[in-house]
């Protein structure tokens, strides 16, 4: 069984489709799924759902969020049974608007980082044009804090030095792209219990969906990669990478 470990079924592009979506998930072998905030309405959306279909929740504020939202949006939920990770929180330097909200996206990521180290969870990463930036700033906080660089893209040097900091990798679709062979190379050459699955739904959809709205049930399609990439077995690569989510999110043996 799998665990999608990045979904946005709390916004307006899965609002009327919730049940459609999460059985098609189960029927394809998708366990549990967290379902991460990014600020505002979307935390608190994010815990409705999770305790609606027994999946999981995340609360933060996205970086491009940063400017604009509130951290008492996290603060508010975070202490909710459902919740197992901080975020999504990071750096943004993607957008040219972005750009300019650098010391505020600052000064909300060391938030999200102070608040997880306060409550002993996980952070949920986001990197885009960011990476340098990201890593000093969790270097500072090597050895007291974990969680995920979410849709890693990157290549081996960026992997190690994540996996140094003591965080995992998390696997989308963009692994499935005919184009990704610096991602696909690192993750052959760095250790599978470092490596959780993602589908970051509704966007980056694997192939063959590539380009179309991506689901949760389609974390299995990343497996399967994955699986091809280190010469083992789906049913192999679902059982570590699964029990790599519980390790990260403390999540036990319970029935997640």
């Amino acid at each position: 069984m799998l665990i999608d470990t990045h979904v946005h079924l709390n916004i307006d592009e899965f609002k009327d489709r919730l049940d459609e979506v999460v059985k098609s998930a189960r029927d394809n072998d998708v366990l549990s799924m967290v379902v991460v905030g990014i600020g505002g309405r979307t935390n608190e959306r994010a815990i409705e759902i999770a305790k609606k279909y027994n999946l999981l929740a995340s609360v933060g504020v996205h970086p491009s969020n940063a400017a604009t939202h509130s951290f008492s949006d996290v603060l508010k939920y975070v202490d909710h049974e459902k919740v197992v990770a901080i975020g999504e929180t990071g750096l943004d330097l993607y957008w040219p608007e972005n750009q300019k909200t650098l010391p505020e996206q600052v000064v909300m990521f060391r938030k999200h980082i102070e608040l997880a180290i306060k409550k002993n969870l996980p952070l949920i990463i986001h990197v885009r044009n960011s990476f340098n930036e990201t890593y000093e700033i969790l270097r500072e906080y090597k050895g007291k804090v974990s969680g995920v660089f979410h849709c890693f893209t990157l290549g081996l040097e960026e992997a190690r030095k994540i996996i140094d900091l003591g965080f995992y990798l998390g696997l989308g679709g963009v692994l499935t792209f005919k184009n990704a062979q610096e991602l696909q190379e690192a993750v052959k050459r760095v250790p599978i219990d470092k490596l959780i699955l993602e589908t970051d739904a509704p966007y980056l959809a694997p192939d063959p969906h590539r380009g179309k709205r991506n689901e949760p049930a389609y974390v299995k399609f990343v497996a399967i990669k994955l699986a091809q990439l280190l010469n083992s077995t789906y049913d192999e690569v679902a059982k570590i990478t699964t029990n790599n989510a519980k390790r990260l999110f403390k999540l036990g043996d319970q029935n997640v």
